[in-house]
C-alpha cells in the first residue's frame, strides 16, 4: 500500500524535490540525446550498407545511452521512494496520495512551484486541479505515524 501524506508532509519534501527533480530533468533529457544519437548512428549504417561502422563509436554510444537509462531509472526510483508519484517529467510533476472526506485523492505539486496548493481526485489529473481551500485542510489526513 502506498504511504498517504498530510499536507505538511508533503510540503516538507518540496525542498528536497525540487533538485531531485531538476536532476531527473536533467538526465531525461542527456538520455535523449544518447538515444537520439544511437539511432542517427544506426541510420547511417543502415543507408551505408553496414560498410565502414566504426564499431568503437556504436559501443560508447551504446553504452552512454545505457548508463544514462541506469541513472535517469535510480533518479525516478529516489523520488517514489519517498511514497511521492512522479507523473510527469516533462512538467516536473509529482503527486502525494492522501485522503479527503475518506476518499484516496492527490496533492498535486509541479516543479518551481513554492508550494504545495493544489489537490486533484486519482482520474482527475493535473488539469482537474483543485486549490486547497478550509474543507481540504479540515478534512484530508496521512497515514497514522508509525
Amino acid at each position: 500500500m502506498a504511504k498517504r501524506f498530510t499536507l505538511a508532509e508533503a510540503q516538507s519534501l518540496v525542498p528536497r524535490l525540487e533538485t531531485s527533480m531538476r536532476r531527473t530533468i536533467a538526465l531525461k533529457t542527456e538520455f535523449e540525446q544518447a538515444e537520439s544519437a544511437v539511432r542517427e548512428f544506426l541510420d547511417r549504417v543502415t543507408m551505408m550498407g553496414g560498410m565502414r561502422v566504426d564499431r568503437e563509436q556504436a559501443r560508447a554510444g551504446r553504452e552512454r545511452r545505457d548508463h544514462l537509462a541506469r541513472q535517469l531509472k535510480g533518479a525516478i526510483e529516489e523520488v517514489q521512494d519517498l511514497g511521492c508519484v512522479v507523473k510527469d517529467l516533462d512538467m516536473g510533476l509529482v503527486d502525494f496520495p492522501t485522503l479527503f472526506h475518506g476518499v484516496e485523492v492527490y496533492l498535486c505539486w509541479k516543479l518551481g512551484e513554492p508550494r504545495i496548493e493544489y489537490w486533484h481526485g486519482m482520474e482527475e489529473g493535473f488539469r482537474g486541479r483543485k486549490l486547497i481551500d478550509e474543507d481540504f485542510l479540515r478534512n484530508h489526513r496521512g497515514d497514522p505515524p508509525q
